[in-house]
């Protein structure tokens, strides 16, 4: 059956805006190295960065009709998570349809398909993580579903999770443990900002991560060089 459920339950706009000082490495540790998209998801452009709340569509190979069904019940502050239930790493997606999620205030999109115009993209500050690029076209024939429940990348995803991507690729959130996820977040990125103030000051990590003891246990010796 095919489906479009319209406003499921968000990450509030406010909760997700605070997690922008953390990328998608600290966030994917705090949280106990889960949600973490295959690492063949990657964005388009360097730099690209998003914040967003998932409205999901599940998609049939080659046909991109559910894109623009989709466009409808997106929000501001929304990103589409497009997972085809074929393998396709066709050009679902491009400018045209960039410009219309824009105009809805949709801040990015990650599929598991290609997409093109990627110059055209990247000037828009439009960013996209995906499997492919690819210049060739779709169909507009087959349904699908909007907002359930889905898997893509290794990963499940419902609609309203938090998702985030940047250069390290693509994590998912969940909405009932954003909160706390968000103070993991702060508690590592702290832990880090201490931890490299001691490495540029030449502390070593062998010291500061007390390895020593341990790499003697595995049998790691040292010796000094005659002459």
């Amino acid at each position: 059956m095919s489906l479009v459920r319209r406003n499921p339950p968000r990450v509030a706009p406010e909760l997700a805006a605070r997690f922008a000082p953390y990328g998608v490495a600290t966030i994917h540790e705090a949280q106990g190295r889960k949600g973490l998209l295959q690492s063949h998801m990657r964005p388009i452009y360097p730099r690209a960065r998003a914040i967003g709340t998932a409205v999901t569509v599940s998609i049939p190979p080659c046909d991109n009709w559910m894109f623009h069904v989709a466009v409808e019940v997106c929000r501001p502050g929304d990103i589409l998570v497009v997972a085809p239930t074929s393998p396709s790493d066709a050009g679902y997606f491009g400018e045209l349809l960039a410009c219309s999620l824009a105009a809805r205030g949709v801040v990015g999109l990650v599929t598991e398909t290609g997409c093109r115009d990627v110059a055209t993209l990247h000037e828009m500050n439009f960013p996209v993580w995906s499997r492919a690029v690819s210049a060739q076209g779709t169909v507009k024939e087959t349904l699908g579903s909007v907002n359930v429940p889905i898997t893509i990348a290794g990963q499940y995803v419902e609609p309203g999770d938090l998702v985030i991507g940047d250069d390290d690729g693509v994590v998912v959130v969940r909405r009932a443990e954003a909160e706390a996820v968000l103070k993991a977040s702060a508690a590592r990125e702290a832990k880090e900002n201490a931890t490299r103030a001691r490495l540029k000051a030449g502390e070593l990590g062998l010291d500061i991560y007390g390895m020593r003891e341990a790499l003697a246990k595995k049998g790691l010796r040292y010796e000094d060089c005659d002459g």
